[in-house]
C-alpha cells in the first residue's frame, strides 16, 4: 500500500478556498489577485510523462498572493493553525521584510489565518503581525494566542464568498485613517 506525506498537503484546502474567492472577486470586478508560485529548480524529470520527479526550492518565496483591489496594491500570505496558539516560526523573516517594504511603497500587507479547530478565518493586518514579531525578537513570546487578536478582524460567513477578506481589508483601511 502506498503511503503519502500529509505535510505536503497542508494549506492546500485553504489555498483552494482563497483561489476560488479570488476568482469570484475577479468576476465581480472587485479585485485582481494572483497566486505567486513557489520557485523550484527541477533535478529529475521523467522522460515519458515529462513530470518533475525531484526538485528543490530555487529561492525564498515572498508571499502567497499579490495584486490590486480597486487600485490599492495588496499582498498577503495564507496560513493554517490547528490550535489557539500560532507559532511565529511559521512566518519567515524575509516575508516580514517583504511586507514591510510593500507597505512602505503604499501597499497593504496582511495574513489570512484559518483556525481549523474553530473553523474561523482571520485577517491579520501587517501592523498587528509586526507587534507580535517585534515582541518575539525582544525576548517575548514566539507565538500569539487567539485571544490576543482583535475580534473585529474575524471574517464573518458570507453567502457566495468562501474567504471574504475584502470586508476586513476595508476595516483595515478605516483603522489606518
Amino acid at each position: 500500500m502506498a503511503t503519502w506525506n500529509s505535510r505536503g498537503l497542508r494549506g492546500s484546502t485553504l489555498e483552494d478556498l482563497i483561489n476560488r474567492t479570488n476568482e469570484k472577486y475577479l468576476e465581480g470586478g472587485l479585485a485582481l489577485i494572483q497566486k505567486i508560485p513557489t520557485p523550484i529548480t527541477p533535478i529529475t524529470i521523467d522522460k515519458e510523462s515529462r513530470h518533475i520527479t525531484l526538485a528543490y526550492f530555487g529561492q525564498k518565496s515572498t508571499v502567497d498572493y499579490i495584486g490590486a483591489v480597486q487600485g490599492i496594491p495588496v499582498c498577503f500570505d495564507a496560513k493554517e493553525c490547528a490550535g489557539d496558539t500560532f507559532a511565529l516560526q511559521n512566518i519567515h523573516e524575509h516575508q516580514v521584510e517583504f511586507m514591510k517594504q510593500f507597505e512602505k511603497q503604499g501597499g497593504i500587507a496582511f495574513f489570512l489565518i484559518y483556525y481549523t479547530g474553530r473553523d474561523i478565518f482571520y485577517y491579520l493586518p501587517y501592523e498587528m503581525l509586526r507587534f507580535f514579531w517585534d515582541r518575539a525578537r525582544e525576548g517575548g513570546r514566539r507565538s500569539f494566542r487567539f485571544d490576543e487578536l482583535n475580534p473585529a478582524y474575524i471574517m464573518p460567513k458570507k453567502h457566495g464568498v468562501l474567504v471574504p477578506y475584502l470586508d476586513m481589508l476595508q476595516q483595515d483601511l478605516e483603522d489606518r485613517e
